[in-house]
């Protein structure tokens, strides 16, 4: 999750009083709060009387006179590295004292009142379903609500997840965001201002062997199966031709299970496709469409001759990796009365990842995309998800039952709707050339490491990274 403070504004006191400085905290590009210096000086000191002096990172001392405009830049940039170091801290990140705090800034910021709402959330195959929440319920209380409403027992809950899409014109979902724990779900939505934006239930983890627990109940089963079909018909799943007659006739049978487990078979199943975008390999202004799953990274790439080829980068040999992003002025249209030379300015999101390509050699891969900040967020999720099931644990969990709310089952649950038949494959689609794992089937360019001015903070090391051996060269 990638924590910003990229601007400051002077704003005015309440019943006239002086004038402030406030930080306007982004996560992920977008607006999540507007904070004033002594609110997250409070919430340092209550981190330190937790946690101790010694956990915490540094903290842009008090100041006895006004700020210069150069030292309220300074401040702004310290506390945004403070931010993002305590995000990403493992202890400090979780705290509940860290999230509510951001929970309650979100909530302020936005100026919503606390009632009860209806909250439209989407299944996979578009399906609605609506929920009763408070405006400031966390992510884990509509999950639940959602639950409750399908009637999804509680130790599947956390195989699922809620995500911010924006709906594009042919109905496809792109995905923006996993919602975190530090947001009310029915704020980050509403306050984005457009119709376009969804709330969307999909299943959080990676590894299909996880599925034989989610099947064994009818609820996860539907579920699962409404989402493989959606994702079938997107195109993000890739099917030969007599593997979609297979699959239609297990579809006409009602046969759900053994349509699951052919789907599993497949080639992306269970990947989350973003939109087209643009990286550096094989070579520089690449046109690549990015998948994320089955602990890698797909780069569906056009070679000459228009033959599609995949390179697959495997997170266990990712060093590390970062989001960087530069903003670049675009003049705006003539009669405009800003000042000479000045434009609006367009934010480039990049993912460069440092990827062990042979033995001894590492090289720099960099994807721009503006979707590039949830390419980080799958990549890391891929990593806890091997970490917990290299340590012998598991992914199932119960969450927390709200505490004197009014969450409880209904006698009239809402049933998962089954999808429709699957549509014929696209007759022009492409069969898909796999690259071997040493990717020699595309000519490598030498790529130089990434801008260095992004602070050592914003990278993030890979525990999963691992080394290889001769017999995989």
């Amino acid at each position: 999750m990638h924590f910003s403070i990229p601007e400051t504004e002077s704003r005015s006191g309440d019943s006239g009083g002086s004038a402030y400085v406030a930080y306007n905290i982004h996560v992920n590009g977008v607006l999540h709060c507007r904070v004033r210096y002594s609110q997250l000086l409070g919430l340092h000191e209550q981190l330190r009387k937790e946690y101790g002096a010694n956990v915490l990172p540094a903290f842009p001392p008090k100041k006895l006179f006004s700020l210069t405009p150069a030292e309220v830049e300074q401040r702004r940039e310290q506390l945004e590295k403070y931010m993002q170091a305590v995000r990403q801290d493992p202890l400090l990140g979780s705290s509940e004292t860290f999230n509510s705090f951001l929970r309650r800034a979100q909530q302020e910021t936005q100026q919503v009142p606390t009632e009860e709402v209806s909250l439209e959330v989407l299944l996979s195959n578009g399906q609605k379903v609506l929920v009763s929440v408070l405006t400031s319920d966390q992510t884990e209380d509509v999950l639940e609500a959602v639950a409750a409403k399908l009637d999804l027992p509680d130790d599947l809950i956390g195989y699922f997840s809620l995500f911010l899409v924006r709906e594009k014109e042919d109905g496809a979902f792109s995905f923006v965001r996993k919602l975190q724990e530090f947001e009310l779900p029915y704020v980050s939505v509403t306050s984005l201002r457009s119709q376009e934006y969804k709330i969307v239930l999909r299943k959080s983890y990676w590894d299909s062997a996880y599925d034989d627990d989610v099947m064994e109940n009818r609820v996860g089963l539907n579920l699962l199966y409404a989402q493989t079909v959606s994702d079938i018909e997107r195109g993000w799943i890739l099917v030969t031709k007599e593997q979609h007659r297979q699959l239609k006739s297990l579809q006409e049978k009602v046969s759900k299970k053994e349509f699951l487990r052919l789907a599993q078979t497949l080639r992306h199943y269970g990947y989350l496709c973003f939109d087209a975008c643009v990286a550096d390999f094989p070579e520089k202004d690449c046109p690549v469409v990015v998948s994320a799953g089955n602990s890698e990274l797909s780069l569906q790439l056009r070679l000459p001759g228009q033959q599609l080829r995949e390179g697959s980068f495997r997170v266990t040999r990712m060093r590390c990796w970062r989001v960087t992003s530069s903003v670049s002025q675009v003049p705006l249209p003539s009669g405009s009365t800003s000042s000479p030379g000045r434009g609006r300015g367009e934010v480039r999101l990049e993912l460069a990842f440092e990827y062990l390509m042979s033995k001894d050699r590492l090289q720099w891969v960099t994807i721009t995309s503006p979707q590039a900040i949830m390419m980080s967020i799958c990549l890391q999720s891929m990593v806890d998800e091997l970490m917990v099931k290299k340590s012998g644990g598991s992914i199932r969990k119960m969450l927390r039952r709200r505490v004197g709310g009014t969450l409880r089952r209904s006698d009239s649950q809402q049933a998962v709707k089954s999808p429709p038949l699957l549509e014929s494959p696209d007759a022009t689609r492409e069969s898909m050339v796999k690259l071997s794992s040493k990717l020699s089937a595309v000519s490598l360019r030498g790529i130089g490491s990434p801008s260095t001015d992004a602070s050592a903070s914003d990278v993030h090391g890979n525990f999963a990274f691992e080394g290889i051996g001769d017999e995989d060269l």
